[in-house]
């Protein structure tokens, strides 16, 4: 009997010796994996990586309820032609009218954010070799150019019948054209376009490209922003490459 246990004791303590030794090759592997020059398909998925997560945060971050109103870098505010006309229709006590207008154009813009996760998606998969060297050792907002480049038109035609419809939804587009309709009542003023969704359309995707440019700096800057070993792998290559 005491040798039988003796047996299984000793069997247990190989068995947990072995699976020690099992871990720490495993450890010293994923150690390895991160360090030394990528290979081009791991610079490709690497980088698709890290543009997939930026593109969805970024559109994650806009598309909530006033992720645009809240946000100071991307709010939508009257367009330029037309801000002295909000001056004056606050002036003479219409600035709830004209707060109306801000409020709804941005719950329009953040409406059809919603719409941007699938079109960025589309254009990261149908990126080329030298797309993804070009971004990848490219200036600080490379990426988000080859966005501006390939998407904008495609954001472009998703984004305004979304936003319409936003406008329409809410009110805003009453609320824009009767405050353009009042200023335009003022006598000896420059007549403004009561026509707002083409600003707004405008307005939503130049705020999306505002974040996903803060996204690509993060994860070119940030060490901590590089979640994966395949991300850690590929920009340590790319930060490597930029010092030369």
């Amino acid at each position: 009997m005491k040798k039988r246990i003796f047996s299984i004791t000793a069997l247990l303590f190989f068995i947990t010796l072995s699976s020690c030794d099992t871990l720490n090759q495993v450890a010293q592997a994923a150690t390895t994996s991160t360090q030394g020059t990528p290979t081009t398909f791991e610079i490709g998925n690497g980088l698709k990586q890290a543009l997939e997560i930026g593109t969805g945060k970024s559109t994650d971050k806009l598309s909530v309820v006033d992720g645009f109103l809240k946000n100071a870098e991307v709010k939508i505010l009257f367009p330029p032609e037309a801000q002295k006309a909000e001056k004056t229709l606050r002036s003479i006590g219409l600035g709830s009218l004209c707060d109306n207008v801000i409020t709804s154009i941005n719950h329009a813009a953040e409406d059809a954010a919603v719409k941007a996760k699938p079109i960025f998606i589309g254009a990261i998969k149908q990126m080329t070799l030298q797309d993804v060297t070009n971004i990848l050792l490219g200036s600080q907002d490379a990426a988000t150019q080859y966005f501006k480049k390939t998407t904008t038109l495609q954001l472009a035609g998703q984004f305004k019948p979304v936003i319409q419809a936003s406008l329409n939804k809410v009110g805003a587009t009453k609320y824009y054209t009767d405050a353009a309709q009042a200023y335009n009542k003022v006598p000896f003023v420059s007549k403004i376009n009561p026509d707002i969704t083409d600003y707004v359309t405008q307005k939503a995707i130049a705020g999306l490209f505002v974040e996903i440019a803060k996204e690509e700096l993060n994860i070119r800057q940030n060490l901590g922003a590089r979640t994966t070993p395949l991300l850690q792998k590929v920009f340590s290559f790319a930060d490597k490459q930029q010092k030369k």
